[in-house]
């Protein structure tokens, strides 16, 4: 597979670092994924930038995989879809005071409500525009984060039917997010889906619409919680091949990123030398140092320092000292490198190179929070390779 290099349109050079996005792969998760729910609708969380993999290409890869629904946690997200002429049904929940509502409602963006005073909103926003505003009423099943408790749910759900009786707004869905459907087994799980079955029972008892999509399965519960699918599964981190489940495998999935950079520097040192800030690292004898152009400012964790590895001409060399903000060193003995040498910080593994699980166990983290750090500096670059699998 190839995949295209980034160039400056200006100084005609290639960028020293970039992370490339195999949309083959997020077909072929997605394509599993749309198996594994068994006849629910897929959305696909895109928020964060697609995980980090590029909010547009990564939607368009998603629906034409078999997804027919779209998720971001803010609206300005959505609305980026729009621009980039994304069309498919997109949910955004995460809704504080002063968000653009009337351009959500213009835009046709589906919007989340917990409480009555975002209900309150959303009206007021429909009565400027124009336009009913397709709404997700979300419950908190026991997360304690977002959503109205059980004991607000009818106040929510009376005010969300007096909405839609002045054709202000529809009841699109009733949604809940696990807390725990990474851990099989776990205690909470049934009981969320106790107080999330509870909810869709008050919902229908006064009236609530039975079209009303209800959702609260994760990449997590798509694969292990047939009983939460429900009428639509909501897979984030397993969209970009990444598991959400570690310790049960891969699933079948296909990570998408690779994240490379090339050498800036490479140089004889003598036994004894500190290394980066701190001097962290002292080099034990004569070797050869290379720098690589990249650091936490582009997303690279501080914690990596002496502890992650990367891969340069066909070794695995872990980082040699601090992190810093734009670079970081890494320990080639008496190999030869040189200057523009690429470096495969992580990917599918299938050349060695440590996979993004790896970097986030070395961290004491999880792959979302590896992915989703890669900066603006580093230019996606997509191989486009059309078809599932």
């Amino acid at each position: 597979m190839s995949f295209p290099i980034a160039v400056d349109a200006k100084a005609q050079v290639r960028t020293p670092a970039e992370a490339r996005v195999d949309l083959a792969a997020v077909r072929h998760n997605v394509g599993l994924l749309t198996g594994q729910a068994s006849g629910a609708e897929v959305m696909i969380a895109v928020k964060a930038d697609a995980y980090g993999h590029g909010l547009v290409p990564c939607a368009q890869a998603s629906l034409e995989a078999g997804a027919t629904r779209l998720g971001t946690a803010v609206i300005r997200e959505a609305l980026a879809l729009r621009a980039g002429g994304i069309t498919a049904p997109i949910l955004s929940w995460l809704i504080t005071p002063g968000e653009p509502l009337d351009e959500a409602a213009l835009q046709g963006i589906e919007l989340s409500a917990n409480a009555p005073w975002l209900l309150d909103d959303i009206v007021a926003a429909a009565g400027r525009t124009g336009r009913t505003v397709r709404v997700h009423l979300k419950v908190d099943t026991g997360m304690s984060r977002g959503g109205a408790s059980l004991a607000a749910w009818s106040t929510l759900i009376e005010a969300a039917l007096a909405a839609r009786a002045e054709g202000a707004i529809e009841i699109a869905g009733m949604w809940s997010h696990f807390a725990c459907a990474d851990i099989p087994g776990h205690p909470s799980i049934d009981a969320q889906l106790a107080v999330f079955d509870e909810a869709l029972r008050i919902a229908d008892g006064m009236g609530v619409p039975s079209d009303a999509i209800r959702h609260i399965a994760n990449s997590a519960a798509t694969f292990t919680l047939p009983k939460a699918r429900y009428d639509m599964v909501r897979p984030g981190i397993a969209s970009y091949g990444l598991s959400p489940i570690p310790e049960m495998g891969d699933f079948g999935l296909r990570p998408a990123m690779t994240l490379v950079a090339r050498l800036a520097h490479a140089k004889r040192v003598a036994a004894g030398s500190g290394v980066s800030y701190g001097h962290l690292y002292v080099t034990e004898r004569e070797t050869t140092l290379a720098l690589v152009p990249l650091g936490y400012a582009d997303g690279i964790m501080r914690t990596a320092t002496n502890r992650a590895e990367v891969l340069v001409a066909g070794k695995r060399r872990r980082i040699a000292g601090r992190v810093c903000m734009d670079q970081f060193v890494i320990d080639a003995g008496d190999d030869r490198l040189s200057e523009g040498d690429e470096v495969i910080l992580f990917g599918p593994g299938t050349r060695g190179e440590a996979t993004c699980q790896e970097w986030a166990d070395s961290l004491g983290t999880i792959t979302h929070e590896i992915v989703t750090r890669i900066g603006s500096r580093v230019p996606r670059v997509y191989a486009d390779e059309r078809g599932v699998g």
